[in-house]
């Protein structure tokens, strides 16, 4: 079981195009930033591999050549914005690898997104000539409605993104298996937790949250917004995404309370989640 973090960057990413700042142009191969994606990756009861990609942003295709992803048997979508979904194309080389279609799970306001933005995907049938376009089937769920896959619990939780209601995921193993950093949850581009989320953040062994830059933002939970998310919440281990160039990672992770860690693009949680010095090593 593990929970693998394909992407920790802003919708920039990490260099930023025409950016000579301190971070942009260090040699730390943890401030290099894709776009926010990750993913699950595991055995199931009867001893297949499994891989459940979270968001498929525009990196799609260089994180998963990096992290040797050769099968996706489910996809959960966050929100609709670009740096989230623009990578849905590239899924297409999962389906001839499985022969088959890949399930995407997502809210009703972004499965509409979806189908008029990938409508060569959605209504393939229309489209002028036979094309080599992705095949998914979209399911619609909503916050607080728990389903299974492949022996995960998943239960999507509501997040607000400024004044946008997207989605996060709570995952518990339920099958007995190596549940590694499980339970975990995953809330990406979070200004506020509505009150009615809260008790689904208890009992976490990890929190993947969003810790943008040190100032502000409205869209966006700040770094001590996320720490004192963290601190509320209490899992073992936190883990901050989505962060800008404003975030230079040695620098930031020595000032950082204990439990508390900058994730970066490969960094993979397994049965240890402890990382090793307050470095970030």
């Amino acid at each position: 079981m593990l929970f693998e973090f394909l992407g920790t960057g802003t919708s920039a990413g990490v260099p930023s195009i025409g950016c000579g700042c301190a971070v942009c142009t260090s040699d730390d191969p943890r401030d290099q930033r894709l776009r926010t994606s990750a993913c699950l990756r595991f055995v199931d009861a009867q001893g297949c591999d499994r891989t459940i990609l979270i968001d498929a942003g525009p990196d799609l295709r260089q994180q998963a050549l990096r992290a040797g992803l050769d099968r996706t048997d489910a996809i959960l979508i966050t929100h609709n914005h670009v740096d989230h979904v623009f990578g849905l194309d590239e899924v297409r080389r999962f389906n001839v690898v499985m022969e088959r279609p890949i399930n995407l799970y997502a809210d009703a306001h972004t499965n509409e997104s979806l189908r008029r933005v990938f409508k060569h995907i959605f209504d393939a049938k229309s489209n002028v000539q036979t094309s080599f376009v992705a095949s998914l089937i979209a399911h619609t769920i909503e916050p607080g409605a728990v389903f299974d896959l492949y022996g995960i619990r998943i239960e999507p939780i509501r997040l607000m993104h400024g004044r946008l209601p997207i989605l996060g995921y709570r995952f518990d193993r339920i099958d007995g298996g190596d549940p590694g950093p499980l339970p975990l949850a995953y809330c990406t581009d979070v200004s506020r937790i509505p009150p009615e989320t809260w008790a689904s953040l208890t009992g976490l062994r990890t929190l993947v949250i969003d810790g943008l830059r040190y100032r502000k933002h409205p869209t966006h939970m700040s770094v001590s917004q996320a720490v004192g998310t963290a601190e509320r919440v209490g899992a073992e281990q936190s883990f901050l995404v989505h962060m800008s160039h404003e975030i230079g990672h040695a620098q930031t992770q020595v000032e950082l309370p204990e439990g508390v860690w900058l994730a970066y693009d490969g960094l993979a949680l397994g049965q240890g989640i402890g990382i090793a010095d307050k470095s970030g090593g």
